[in-house]
């Protein structure tokens, strides 16, 4: 699956290249995701659990694939580390172990794809 998902970044890059919004973009990879078969939802929001209480003004996820991989999505000049620790708390608090961070604003996009991994939660 993680094959997949870094491959469908490709595509839509190649095709569209840099300098876009991030949603055109998320809609792209979103519909090369299917045509490759796997399951995904957009924007999906997930409860934060605190102190017992669920609070629905948690978490916004850009794109869940089979349940399981959270996509972060983006279309900026750098990456900067409250970027990369936004998908961590994403990954910890939803209970997900794999995560992309892709910036669709480089010139190639080998180098905007990030693979993060919780080791334990």
């Amino acid at each position: 699956m993680a094959k997949a998902i870094v491959h469908a970044a490709y595509l839509v890059h190649r095709a569209i290249g840099p300098g876009l919004l991030e949603s055109i973009y998320e809609a792209c990879f979103c519909h090369e995701l299917s045509k490759a078969g796997l399951a995904w939802k957009r924007q999906v929001a997930i409860p934060l659990i605190y102190d017992g209480v669920a609070f629905d003004e948690g978490l916004r996820v850009d794109v869940l694939v089979e349940d399981l991989v959270i996509c972060e999505l983006k279309a900026v000049e750098k990456v900067i580390p409250v970027h990369r620790a936004a998908l961590l708390s994403q990954l910890r608090l939803s209970g997900r172990r794999l995560g992309f961070l892709i910036n669709f604003h480089v010139p190639l996009i080998k180098g905007g794809i990030e693979r993060l991994v919780m080791s334990s939660y």
